[in-house]
């Protein structure tokens, strides 16, 4: 069954082509194809297009599919070209020709975008409240481990002091940029285009104020043509949102697998949750970290996918923007997944104190000896030649003592702030933190 049958069937190998795996994707946009057609009827019966008891019999039956779908028991039966002809057919099945009269004032094209919008949104509602979880354990982590301290490095060379605190606190503060491109992402697909048709209206009196208050969208695309248009943009804001919480997810798997290793030994883990070697017998491998990086690195291709994908498509409807599926769907999964194993990983993480007694980490304490110096009277200038000369001639002994106490550093870490910054975002999310 197609929605656009007009008496023939295409050729098989092209339907395989254009189809694709779309049918199998189709499935996670059932239950929302279900809530933008129970919105849809009730509009339609407002503005005289359904009598009372066909809304009511329609009504009845669109429920009875969810209870289906949320049983894991709807299909989408062969022969049957998407989720929108199944759902479709079923009404028909059950009900006639009422069941017919659902796709008034309606293209597949706007019923996709609902679809695809309220998957959407709700897909970057699951992210923000597993980012929230990494956000919360790398918090109890700063706080925690705030007095153990650490080498900082730069240029990937011994620098200055750093803190356990600091470092687990930094990549906390950096999730609340990142939830910010989530819950841009997630006001990008919270507009409601249903009603724009094929993408330039319909004859039909519809209520579209009505719809968008029924399916819970913040606001509508007005411009029909502009509804239309955000097929490819709401896909891409997304893929932006999900790259943002992957490279900062990344780059933390990057400083764990480093920490890890013997060089630095830093940080461990239970032997359980680490792999060996199959010729090594001392090895303990971090392949959850080393996986979780590598997924993060792909997954900050996902914009530039959808840019190319919609590069240079003219105006209106073009079947290209089918193929964002198979980029967008699996994302969202990926992403969530690699947040939760890590929030697992991190509540059996091992952090070893005294790291910084060893004698390669002296010259970590030079800037302290200096900034000491200057405070003491002298010119910085010659604070930091006096104690690069006892560097030079091997005879500078550090003070190994610290003390920090500006806005943000070592000893304030801003924590409670910090998370203050977070719960703003994740509120507008519907996320708490």
């Amino acid at each position: 069954m197609k929605l656009w049958n007009k008496g023939f069937e295409p050729d098989k190998m092209i339907e395989e082509f254009t189809v694709g795996n779309d049918r199998d994707l189709d499935l996670l946009l059932a239950r929302y194809d279900v809530e933008g057609s129970l919105a849809h009827i009730a509009m339609l019966e407002s503005i005289g297009l359904l009598t009372k008891e066909e809304l009511t019999a329609l009504t009845g039956e669109l429920k009875e599919i969810l209870a289906i779908i949320d049983r894991g028991e709807f299909i989408i039966e062969p022969g049957v070209e998407d989720v929108h002809s199944q759902v479709e057919l079923i009404l028909t099945q059950r009900l006639g020709d009422v069941g017919k009269k659902i796709h008034s004032g309606r293209s597949r094209n706007d019923q996709v975008l609902v679809d695809l919008k309220l998957f959407m949104r709700k897909e970057m509602q699951r992210v923000a409240k597993a980012v929230a979880g990494l956000f919360d354990k790398l918090q109890q982590l700063s706080e925690r481990h705030k007095d153990v301290l650490m080498p900082g490095y730069t240029h990937l060379q011994v620098a200055m002091p750093s803190s356990f605190g600091l470092w687990f606190g930094a990549y906390a503060e950096t999730l609340v940029d990142d939830m910010r491109f989530v819950s841009a992402a997630y006001d990008v697909a919270n507009q409601n285009p249903l009603g724009s048709a094929a993408g330039y209206g319909s004859s039909f009196p519809l209520d579209r104020k009505m719809t968008t208050q029924l399916l819970g969208f913040a606001d509508l695309h007005y411009n029909v043509v502009a509804a239309q248009m955000s097929r490819g943009k709401t896909e891409r804001a997304v893929a932006m949102a999900i790259s943002a919480v992957a490279s900062t997810l990344g780059r933390f798997a990057m400083d764990v697998c480093m920490f890890m290793c013997q060089n630095f030994g830093f940080i461990s883990f239970p032997d359980e949750l680490t792999t060996g070697s199959s010729i090594m017998p001392h090895k303990k491998n971090p392949d959850v970290f080393e996986i979780m990086r590598g997924k993060c690195n792909r997954l900050q291709s996902l914009p530039n996918e959808i840019a190319l994908l919609t590069a240079n498509l003219p105006l209106g409807y073009n079947r290209d923007l089918q193929l964002m599926k198979d980029i967008i769907f699996p994302a969202s999964t990926e992403l969530t997944s690699c947040l939760e194993i890590c929030v697992m990983m991190l509540d059996h993480i091992i952090v070893k104190d005294g790291i910084v007694d060893d004698p390669r980490y002296d010259y970590m304490f030079t800037v302290e000896d200096v900034n000491r110096l200057t405070l003491d009277g002298m010119p910085f200038r010659d604070a930091y030649r006096t104690i690069g000369m006892q560097v030079q001639r091997g005879e500078y002994r550090p003070t190994r003592s610290v003390s920090h106490t500006h806005v943000g550093s070592i000893g304030n870490l801003c924590n409670d702030q910090i998370r203050e910054k977070m719960r703003e975002v994740a509120a507008h999310l519907g996320v708490q933190v």
